[in-house]
């Protein structure tokens, strides 16, 4: 099989490095590239147009067809608009605890009160309207599944986030009228956003309509936890 692994927000393509690893000895392709605006000294003067128009231009720099394009988190939202624009290039959608927003939607329209006041004031407070992932809520909601080495080390590789993408409405009615071969795989303790009526999963699943589910212990950040586990859960996902 082909993977696209697509980032979540905070990181860049480098951080699937270890389940890049396995997903290849056991004989898959692997890219990993990473969006605009995203990774160490990246400018964060983008839009969500422009870090899908990146990734489709990976896909057709590097000639990808029968791809199966894997959002891990926010990384969803460049999935589906990459998918809808090139879905000749796309063989499923592999959404890993992946934000899958209705038409019309932000990701920040679908969060708690507590994470759009968080985030706008860590746009104020920075030099470029960037968000840095404050460490209490790394430790606590995003990497819950591991020990404090482990949440400092991984803290450590994360990237400033543009704020902009996540707060504009984006037009989905393509992704929509499209029918997709499409996974959503499902890591149980996953807190990222607070368990209820916010949470990812059932709530972002269910809008795939006809979907395959697959579930693997850990939090969000299994591609740090349990690298090795989340490879062979992905090709489960993306088997045909």
């Amino acid at each position: 099989m082909r993977f696209v692994l697509v980032h979540e927000a905070w990181h860049d393509g480098s951080l699937w490095g270890e389940v890049a690893a396995h997903l290849r000895n056991a004989g898959h392709e692997v890219h990993a590239p990473t969006v605009a605006g995203h990774g160490p000294g990246a400018s964060h003067d983008v839009e969500h147009a422009d870090c899908t128009a990146s990734l489709l231009a990976y896909l057709v720099e590097h000639d990808l067809h029968d791809t199966v394009l894997v959002g891990h988190g926010f990384g969803g939202t460049f999935v589906s608009k990459a998918a809808e624009a090139v879905p000749d290039r796309i063989e499923r959608l592999v959404y890993l605890n992946g934000v899958v927003l209705a038409d019309g939607e932000s990701l920040k329209s679908v969060v708690p009160e507590s994470y759009r006041e968080l985030w706008q004031g860590l746009a104020e407070g920075s030099t470029d309207a960037s968000l840095a992932m404050p460490f209490r809520l790394w430790r606590e909601a995003f990497v819950n599944d591991a020990d404090l080495a482990t949440a400092r080390r991984t803290w450590a590789l994360l990237s400033p986030q543009p704020y902009r993408p996540l707060v504009e409405p984006l037009d989905l009615k393509k992704f929509y009228a499209l029918q997709w071969p499409a996974s959503y795989l499902n890591c149980t303790e996953d807190i990222s956003l607070p368990l209820g009526e916010f949470a990812l999963f059932p709530r972002m699943a269910c809008r795939l309509g006809l979907f395959r589910l697959v579930q693997m212990p850990g939090g969000h950040e299994t591609l740090f936890t349990a690298p090795e586990r989340l490879a062979q859960k992905l090709v489960e996902a993306a088997r045909p």
